[in-house]
């Protein structure tokens, strides 16, 4: 049985560094075609595609967020990982990791496996 799981910090501080990790169980991060991603979904709004890395290790991100976000992984642990600079309060969201063979779903049926989601609020 396949299972992701994120973890990270809860709170995080305005202009710091949102670093979560995604952790899978039951299939490797090198699998052939399939794609890791972060998805988040702030208060009130719909999904949001943030990026993805490939089982080759080629990542993709979105135009919108590019400048801020490095996604990377521990091919070793089957663990891939999000960091997002210079956060503001526009950040604060449930953020997801998800596995499937799409490069950017932004549905919650155009992936595979989901994560439960984790909290992370940016305020001082």
């Amino acid at each position: 049985q396949v299972q992701l799981q994120e973890s990270g910090p809860g709170l995080v501080k305005p202009s710091q560094t949102l670093s979560l990790t995604c952790t899978v169980s039951g299939a490797s991060i090198t699998t052939d075609y399939f794609y890791f991603s972060w998805i988040r979904q702030p208060p009130g709004k719909g999904l949001e595609w943030m990026g993805a890395i490939a089982y080759s290790g080629s990542t993709y991100y979105s135009p919108s967020l590019k400048s801020r976000t490095s996604i990377s992984r521990d091919t070793t642990k089957d663990q891939f990982t999000l960091q997002l600079t210079s956060v503001t309060p526009e950040d604060t969201a449930v953020y997801y990791c998800a596995m499937g063979t799409v490069v950017r779903g932004v549905s919650w049926d155009e992936y595979h496996y989901w994560g439960q989601g984790t909290q992370v609020t940016v305020s001082s």
